[in-house]
């Protein structure tokens, strides 16, 4: 049965750049509705009962062991799936680190929802390990030891408040985020993906791979769907049915994620990181750039350092 969402209550979405973790334990009833989507990325790892998950026009269910993953900028709700019992899940709200979309991939299912799913029994512990792991280091303030993980009863029986932390220092941030690409890896290596998507129309294979070997070419509707012998309008809306989102969207994301990298791994200016990915503006890059990462492209460069803020 669908998520309702005209029943849902709309909830404000942390604002990017931050890392907020919780633990929720949810009776029948329980649902969320932002019809404006989120600025982050939202990660739910269920450990009991059942939910309901839809981003756009997808929505798949949320059971013990799954873990289901909604890109930014698309209208999302999530509630406690009728006739259960409740649904108690780790939720997270950050940017995603750019390693971490290839993992997901696979699991796409369309307007930026992926479901990694099913998991093995044998990684949950570890996976639950890494959430409570997460939670402790999002309240590091760095002038003290990192605290230790609360034992999983301690968790659930905390009153609400004390199941939510913001990590608001660097050093609290990569850490938590550093337990989150555990979880990412740990799951997206060991579910096993759907096989591929039947009737995915071969001209979008093609236009996909044309935008993932060269983002930062001057590519256009036009000048993509001439590559694969289709007319613009034609090739706009097939590619947005099959894929989720528009061509230049996806553009837009392949040239983010070719940015992320040359700051990562380069000492390329921002300038010329911005034009090696496609912009032609460096006002632009900066300003689409921290839409996407919470942070400007200086500041996700420098990051890394565990300098205090």
């Amino acid at each position: 049965m669908p998520v309702n969402a005209d029943r849902l209550p709309e909830a404000a979405a942390p604002p990017p750049g931050l890392v907020v973790v919780g633990h929720y334990d949810e009776p029948p009833g329980y649902g969320i509705s932002r019809p404006g989507g989120a600025e982050s990325w939202l990660f739910l790892w269920t450990t009991g009962g059942r939910g309901r998950v839809r981003q756009g026009r997808a929505e798949v269910a949320a059971g013990t062991g799954d873990l289901v993953v909604l890109a930014p900028g698309a209208p999302h709700q999530y509630a406690v799936a009728p006739g259960a019992a409740g649904w108690r899940f780790w939720w997270v709200h950050c940017q995603a680190r750019p390693a971490w979309t290839p993992w997901l991939r696979p699991y796409g299912t369309g307007d930026g929802l992926y479901a990694v799913t099913p998991t093995p029994a044998a990684v949950h512990g570890r996976v639950e390990t890494a959430f409570g792991r997460m939670l402790a280091d999002a309240r590091w303030t760095g002038t003290e030891p990192p605290p230790a993980a609360a034992p999983r009863h301690d968790r659930v029986a905390a009153p609400r408040h004390d199941r939510v932390a913001v990590a608001h220092g660097t050093a609290a941030r990569e850490l938590a985020l550093s337990s989150l690409e555990e979880v990412v890896l740990l799951t997206a290596a060991t579910a096993r993906p759907p096989a591929a998507r039947p009737g995915i129309d071969e001209r979008v294979r093609r236009a996909e791979a044309l935008i993932a070997a060269d983002p930062a070419a001057p590519h256009t509707v036009r000048s993509l769907a001439a590559r694969v012998s289709l007319s613009p309008s034609r090739f706009a809306h097939l590619f947005a049915e099959q894929s989720g989102r528009s061509p230049m969207r996806a553009l837009r994301e392949a040239r983010l994620r070719h940015a992320a990298r040359l700051l990562e791994g380069s000492d390329l200016s921002v300038e010329r990181v911005a034009a090696a990915s496609g912009f032609a503006s460096p006002f632009h890059f900066n300003r689409v750039f921290r839409d996407r990462y919470g942070v400007p492209p200086g500041a996700y460069r420098a990051r890394g350092s565990m300098v205090g803020e």
